[in-house]
């Protein structure tokens, strides 16, 4: 079961090197862009000589703060995406650039068409914003007709260094964009697709399997596009372009495969797969009481509090009474050194779906669910244990 979800400007893998922390979010690299970046410098400082017809020297300065300047610009597109995705409560682990694109790692899927749509139009506006910013910038320098033809690498043209820079970057941002807004999944105009959709229908799954086949479809138009630049011309693009179509076509047949489990599990209740017995802690325990009687017991790392009606406020660690005992404090009660639940991260009602349990963000930070009734009492405890024999269940596996 994966807990973590991407929202990406293209496709990338998760291990990186991190170079950066923006607004607290990692910034990382993949391994391999390292090379990337080298061939595309090296690509450039020939291009760019064309262009000034200057000295080598300065051909590749140009290339080098070109090539950084569009780094730069992927991971703004990424910010873009995991700065809604927090104002809407979603973590975002980090993001990464490969040398297919960048993507936001996050902890969670959007819960509403809305918050989805916001989240995915967030990096496009972002990219956006960069093009306006630098033609403006650009068209103020030297005026509209000398920045179009610094956009497009116009040879013979009177363009400066810096005038070249800022029209490279308006000229693959545009790129980047319309690539991005494409209504095929998994790139952002494919989920934004999938959230009108759901929207208007008011079934997620719909969405996703309407984002999912146009995804398929694209990548099939990217491969044989990419094969024919290869084979066909001889162009070194084509094989970025077959292998963007394959990761593309990869992640939408997974997105399928998952919503068809989605629709399996829709009538199986949180209520259905839970502890129904659960062991829980007095909040009026003293700490050394509940280090022996619960802990040292039962050797479990954490238990839900209750307080004296029942109901569920929150989970103490061990490390807490433990802490307490050995700091002198045996008589401390557990309300005091339980982490309290006020946000409801660890609570989930027991009629809701495996679906919105799939969503919970206490299984990604503590592996279990407190599962509570109307009025708040502890009526059960899922993990991820019995998630996932649910799952297997359903797949048609052991229980």
């Amino acid at each position: 079961m994966r807990t973590l979800c991407d929202h990406s400007t293209m496709f990338g893998r998760s291990g990186s090197i991190q170079l950066a922390r923006v607004f607290g979010i990692r910034v990382g690299v993949d391994f391999s862009w390292f090379v990337v970046l080298f061939l595309v410098i090296f690509w450039l400082s020939h291009s760019f000589q064309e262009t000034l017809g200057s000295s080598d020297t300065t051909a590749y300065l140009t290339a080098v703060a070109s090539a950084l300047l569009l780094f730069a610009s992927i991971v703004v597109h990424e910010l873009g995406h995991a700065l809604a995705a927090r104002r809407h409560g979603i973590e975002v682990a980090g993001i990464t650039i490969s040398p297919l694109g960048g993507f936001a790692l996050m902890s969670r899927e959007s819960r509403t068409a809305r918050e989805e749509l916001t989240v995915a139009a967030a990096g496009p506006l972002a990219t956006l914003a960069i093009v306006v910013v630098s033609v403006l910038v650009g068209v103020a320098l030297v005026g509209a007709h000398r920045f179009v033809d610094a956009a497009l690498l116009a040879t013979g043209a009177h363009v400066t260094p810096v005038l070249l820079t800022i029209g490279f970057l308006v000229t693959m941002n545009v790129i980047v964009l319309l690539f991005n807004l494409v209504p095929a999944y998994p790139l952002d105009g494919g989920r934004m697709v999938r959230a009108i959709v759901w929207q208007l229908s008011g079934d997620r799954n719909r969405g996703t399997r309407v984002a999912a086949r146009l995804g398929q479809a694209f990548s099939i138009v990217l491969i044989g596009g990419g094969l024919w630049l290869t084979i066909g011309l001889g162009s070194l693009v084509g094989i970025w372009f077959v292998l963007v179509g394959l990761m593309i076509g990869g992640s939408s047949r997974a997105l399928l495969a998952q919503t068809a489990l989605t629709e399996q599990l829709e009538d199986v209740r949180v209520g259905d797969i839970m502890d129904a017995d659960p062991v829980s802690v007095p909040e009026e325990l003293p700490a050394a009481q509940a280090l022996d009687e619960f802990f040292l017991r039962y050797r479990w790392p954490w238990f839900p509090v209750v307080d004296a009606a029942g109901r569920f406020v929150g989970v103490l660690r061990e490390e807490g009474a433990r802490h307490a005992v050995e700091g002198g404090r045996p008589v401390q009660l557990v309300r005091e050194l339980m982490e309290q639940d006020e946000t409801g991260r660890w609570r989930i009602d027991e009629d809701q779906s495996l679906r919105a349990l799939l969503d919970a963000d206490g299984l990604r930070t503590l592996g279990a669910m407190m599962v509570l009734d109307g009025g708040g009492v502890l009526r059960g405890v899922v993990t991820l244990g019995r998630l996932r024999r649910a799952l297997r269940a359903a797949l048609g596996g052991r229980p």
